[in-house]
């Protein structure tokens, strides 16, 4: 499957495209920060939420339940970063 930025592969950039394109990394920037301050949320929330419920079973269970979600939800934003990135270096590093 080819993806939306083979297009530039072959012809000489104008500014609309390069400046299009900072655009697009800054987005993707955002987007990243976006997951890590979610997922940071998600593992500070569970960490207080098990701290200051003295063993209230359900409560407890999705105290502990946040952590591992919080990491995850980070991962998951840091692997679509990495894969959002590649996308739109790959094109460029051909010329």
């Amino acid at each position: 499957m080819a993806n939306e930025y083979e297009k530039f592969d072959k012809d000489e950039l104008i500014l609309r495209d390069e400046l299009a394109i900072a655009r697009t990394h800054l987005a993707n920037e955002r987007t990243l920060l976006a997951y890590l301050r979610t997922g940071l949320a998600l593992v500070i929330a569970g960490a207080s939420i098990i701290h200051f419920t003295q063993n209230v079973g359900w409560f407890m269970f999705v105290g502990v339940l946040c952590i591992p979600l919080g990491i995850l939800v980070a991962v998951i934003g840091i692997m679509r970063f990495r894969k959002m990135r590649m996308d739109m270096i790959r094109p460029r590093s051909r010329t």
